[in-house]
């Protein structure tokens, strides 16, 4: 029997290495919800999650970026401790943190779709469409935040925004270097 290695070969080897960096990814993100500094005037924590979620998007592209997004929202949903501080189950969605969860699909979706349609990879682009990915997950975070907390736009951005701007644009530098160096 002759096996047609250009129908099954290339293509299930390169899904298959997808699949295990998404969940390789999936897995990075929650460590990353452990590694927790929390603010004593704020519900939100600061967390390595984000530095994960725009490298998933950025190296994985936007299927398999979005993919381990949701495998780690799905497994904190089940009950595996896998949120900010050990966290888990579906009632963290509806806490104050949820929209952060949700715009982390959302981010690494639209940062591999944007560095996907760009096609060339440079430290200064993946810099810029980590960015648009990191308004995602902060403009996802912080109307659910305001909806949640009963706050104002003003006390959702001081509380939820601001606090974590210097240290995410930080790893946004790192995370854009990482991938100029890296691809799967």
């Amino acid at each position: 029997m002759v096996y047609n290695t250009s129908l099954h070969g290339e293509n299930s080897h390169n899904d298959l290495k997808k699949m295990v960096f998404a969940a390789l990814f999936a897995s990075l993100t929650a460590v990353g919800a452990y590694i927790k500094i929390p603010l004593p005037f704020t519900p939100v924590p600061v967390t390595m999650q984000v530095f994960f979620v725009l490298l998933a998007g950025s190296i994985l592209g936007s299927r398999w970026g979005t993919i381990s997004m949701l495998v780690y929202l799905l497994t904190g949903i089940v009950g595996f401790p896998v949120f900010a501080g050990g966290a888990s189950g579906l009632g963290v969605l509806f806490g104050p943190t949820g929209g952060y969860l949700v715009g982390f699909i959302l981010a690494a979706f639209v940062t591999g779709k944007l560095l996907e349609t760009l096609s060339i990879k440079s430290m200064v682009k993946n810099f810029l469409c980590m960015s648009i990915g990191l308004c995602i997950i902060y403009i996802s975070g912080s109307f659910w935040l305001m909806s949640v907390a009963n706050l104002s736009l003003h006390q959702t951005i001081v509380v939820g925004v601001l606090p974590f701007i210097i240290g995410d644009v930080a790893t946004l530098v790192l995370a854009a270097f990482l991938t100029t160096k890296y691809e799967v």
